[in-house]
């Protein structure tokens, strides 16, 4: 029988039920990982520079709007979608686009430039791992582990970028070689790949499958193969608050439950498992 739930808590779902789950697929940036926090507010102004560079008639208020709109539908994916339908947009306007490997190059030196001090920090242990993290996620982790559930992280994020940070937060031993990112060959990788890979290889079926996300596509994604989603609207800078904007995306996106954080998990694990 379900339990009570602390407020930080809350079910969404008034179908969810109590299942033998035997694997989890996270998501990294957002769900686990804050060292690239801000990247949204640098994929999105660059993203308008180049497009008010076609000459548009449209102001810079309206391509942000259309802007954040795609991004914002396409995060979870590869990065390298978003720069497919900046080129889209730059044809539209009458502009020549370069390749999107080259603007995705563009954000990346943006942001590698943006979170450096982070890297450096970790590196150096002027910042603890826990500092760049969802409060309480190395329980989570411990928690689910303890419990012989088998853990994957699926990325847009380039896999090098994600083994290397997930080497700095302390969390590679909970997914071990189990750890999945953007490839240069994009076609190779997705998120709905890896699901797929996860149900073969434990010889399971999607009711038995746990996600956690802040963003669209993994949500969905274990939605469509019928596994139950916690939906995590993590508010990146006062990590202790919800993020109202993050919570109401992912609850039209079908999350089961919504947490601002992982503060009270075990309540949370107890609630699906006991």
């Amino acid at each position: 029988m379900l339990k009570k739930l602390p407020k930080t808590i809350e079910q969404v779902s008034t179908t969810l039920k109590q299942n033998a789950y035997r694997s989890v697929v996270f998501d990294f940036d957002g769900t686990i990982s804050l060292i690239r926090q801000g990247w949204r507010e640098i994929m999105i102004p660059m993203m308008v520079e180049i497009l008010s560079e076609t000459k548009t008639a449209e102001t810079d208020t309206e391509l942000e709007t259309l802007v954040a709109d795609y991004v914002d539908h396409l995060t979870g994916k590869q990065t390298i979608y978003q720069m497919i339908q900046l080129c889209e947009e730059i044809a539209k306007r009458g502009g020549k686009a370069k390749e999107p490997l080259e603007y995705k190059q563009q954000f990346n030196t943006l942001l590698n430039n943006h979170i450096k001090n982070r890297i450096q920090g970790l590196e150096s242990d002027a910042l603890t791992a826990d500092d760049l993290m969802v409060i309480g996620t190395r329980n989570l982790l411990e928690n689910l582990q303890s419990r012989g559930l088998v853990l994957y992280l699926a990325s847009g994020t380039d896999e090098a970028f994600v083994r290397q940070e997930a080497e700095l937060l302390g969390v590679t031993p909970y997914f071990e070689d189990r750890i999945f990112g953007a490839q240069e060959q994009y076609q190779s990788f997705s998120k709905a790949q890896v699901i797929q890979n996860i149900l073969k290889t434990h010889a399971i079926n999607g009711a038995e499958l746990l996600g956690f996300g802040d963003g669209y596509v993994e949500i969905e994604n274990v939605k469509a193969v019928g596994g139950t989603t916690i939906g995590v609207a993590s508010d990146e800078v006062n990590r202790e608050q919800l993020n109202l904007w993050k919570r109401e995306r992912l609850i039209s996106v079908g999350a089961d439950i919504i947490v601002p954080h992982y503060t009270e998990q075990e309540a949370l694990i107890s609630h699906l498992c006991d």
